[in-house]
C-alpha cells in the first residue's frame, strides 16, 4: 500500500498570517526525501489552503507524482489541463464546510462528471473519483471512465466504537473489492491517522491512501521528516 501526503495544512498554517511560512513546497520536498510515494494538493475555489502559485511550483520541483484534488469547477478544470499532474481526484466542494463532507455524488452528476472526466484524460491526466463505499457510486464511476477511485473513509474514522469502525471497515473492504474486480485502481482517504490506519493494512485491494491533517499535526511536534516515515512504518509494517 502506497502512501501519499496531503500538504493542504502546511499552506493553512502559512495563509494564517498572510506571510510565506511555512512553504507547503518545502514540506513536500521534505516528504519525499522521507518515502512519501506523493503529495496531494486541493486546489479548492477559494483558495483557503493551496495556491495557484503552490500547484505550478510543485509540477516543477517533485518527482513522486502530483495529485490534484479539484470540483468540477471551469477554472480549475483548466488549471489541471495546463499543470498536467500525474492525477486529479474530483471531490465534492462546498464553501461553508471546514473539510470535504462526503463522497461525489456520481449518480446525480453523471453527466457533468463525465465531461470533466474526458477534458482531464485529452490533457492525459488520470481521474480518481473519491466516493462513499457504495457500490451504485462504484457502478457510476465506471461509467464515467474513471481510472480509479478514492474511497471516502471519514465515517469509519468518525466512529466513536470499535464495532462501529468495524462494520463500517467491512463496507470500505466489499466496496474496494468490488471495484477492484471491475478493474478499478483503489485508493481511499479522509479522517486517517496513526492509530486506525493500522486496521488497514488487512485490505489488500487497497492501492494507496491520502493522508494529511494527522501528519501534518505530528510535524509540528517531530519535523516532517519522522512524521511521514513513522507513518510509512504503520502502513508498511504496523508498527511507528
Amino acid at each position: 500500500m502506497r502512501f501519499c501526503l496531503n500538504i493542504d495544512h502546511f499552506a493553512t498554517v502559512r495563509n494564517s498570517r498572510g506571510g510565506d511560512q511555512p512553504d507547503p513546497i518545502l514540506a513536500a520536498l521534505i516528504a519525499e526525501q522521507a518515502g512519501a510515494d506523493g503529495i496531494v494538493v486541493h486546489l479548492r475555489e477559494d483558495r483557503r489552503h493551496i495556491r495557484d502559485r503552490d500547484v505550478y511550483l510543485l509540477r516543477q520541483v517533485i518527482t513522486t507524482k502530483l495529485d490534484l484534488e479539484m470540483a468540477t469547477h471551469e477554472d480549475i478544470i483548466k488549471i489541471a489541463c495546463e499543470v498536467k499532474p500525474e492525477m486529479a481526484t474530483l471531490v465534492p466542494e462546498k464553501r461553508q464546510e471546514l473539510t470535504t463532507e462526503g463522497g461525489l455524488d456520481v449518480v446525480s452528476n453523471l453527466n457533468k462528471i463525465k465531461e470533466a472526466n474526458k477534458r482531464l484524460h485529452d490533457a492525459g491526466i488520470k481521474v480518481s473519483l473519491f466516493i462513499e463505499p457504495s457500490i451504485e457510486q462504484i457502478d457510476a464511476s465506471l461509467e464515467t471512465d474513471a481510472d480509479m477511485i478514492e474511497i471516502h473513509t471519514g465515517v469509519f474514522a468518525e466512529h466513536k466504537t470499535e464495532e462501529g469502525k468495524v462494520e463500517e471497515l467491512d463496507k470500505i473492504e466489499a466496496a474496494a473489492k468490488y471495484a477492484h474486480d471491475n478493474h478499478l485502481t483503489v485508493n481511499a482517504g479522509h479522517g486517517l491517522d496513526y492509530h486506525n490506519i493500522k486496521l488497514f493494512r488487512t485490505i489488500h485491494t487497497i492501492d494507496e491512501v491520502s493522508i494529511g491533517h494527522s501528519v501534518v499535526a505530528r510535524a509540528m511536534f517531530v519535523g516532517i521528516d519522522q512524521a511521514v516515515r513513522e507513518m510509512i512504518n504503520l502502513i508498511k509494517h504496523g508498527t511507528q
